[in-house]
């Protein structure tokens, strides 16, 4: 009987533990492509909730001085965002209302939802053409003020995150919210984006090297990360062999005294 709770202890103990292999990101080695690939890489469509910023430049500032944002729409009060330009700064921080549109000094409403921050700035610069002559220049640049998404699940800082940078990749959003735990399943990481068509639900394994060329590898604006937990972590058995071990002792020593006092009766 000794023999056979032994036996299972040890069963345990080996299944309870989670593998090394399990915790290496992007296994193997890089296989060369036979023919050039498209990269799933499509300009990305604003959405309700966005955030832009918008700047505007001439040859000389009176000739914009009237689309200069004075209201409290900026954020921060007009407080300077990372990787903003500086210099003829004109608009800061527009978020998009809840119809798709953005409100601009004189331009007035113009519907961003569905529209490329490239789209944007073609539609700013048709506009302008009503107020300033042909013979004034102006350079027009439209971005995402942030890259924002939310991740949940066994990560080190779950939550919504900011980044301020134009891409990002899945390995750069995770390392952001402090990098999946040990019982999080690295094989298993799910990305669920809201679409005009829908919402869309995607897997992506980034233990193996493969991931890199996944159409999912880049995120999109407003992307839920969602990092599923091994199922070591619902045992409770410990995800270190020295925590499985240490449980495993405990419960030895706690069936033996129970037998003791069995056989004592």
């Amino acid at each position: 009987m000794r023999k056979v709770l032994l036996f299972l202890l040890f069963i345990c103990f080996l299944s309870s533990c989670v593998p090394n292999k399990n915790l290496i990101y992007l296994q193997g080695e890089p296989v060369s492509l036979k023919e050039i690939r498209e990269t799933n890489d499509a300009p990305y469509k604003l959405q309700v909730h966005d955030n832009i910023s918008i700047d505007i430049k001439a040859d000389e500032d009176k000739y914009v001085k009237l689309f200069q944002n004075t209201t409290s729409n900026s954020v921060g009060g007009g407080a300077n965002i990372p990787g903003q330009t500086q210099g003829t700064n004109l608009f800061t921080g527009y978020s998009v209302d809840r119809y798709g549109n953005i409100r601009i000094p004189y331009l007035g409403e113009i519907n961003v939802l569905g529209y490329t921050t490239r789209e944007v700035r073609e539609k700013i610069e048709e506009k302008l053409k009503d107020y300033l002559t042909e013979d004034v220049e102006t350079f027009v640049t439209v971005r995402l003020n942030g890259f924002k998404y939310t991740i949940m699940g066994e990560v080190g800082s779950p939550g919504q995150k900011i980044v301020y940078q134009n891409q990002l990749s899945i390995l750069d959003a995770i390392t952001n919210a402090g990098d999946i735990t040990v019982v999080g399943n690295r094989k298993n990481v799910q990305v669920i984006r809201s679409t005009a068509t829908g919402v869309q639900k995607f897997e992506i394994d980034l233990t193996r090297i493969d991931a890199l060329n996944s159409d999912i590898f880049f995120i999109k604006p407003n992307d839920y990360i969602n990092v599923m937990p091994l199922r070591q972590k619902s045992w409770g058995t410990g995800t270190t062999g020295l925590q499985t071990l240490t449980t495993i002792v405990s419960i030895f020593t706690l069936v033996t005294s129970t037998i003791l006092i069995v056989r004592g009766l």
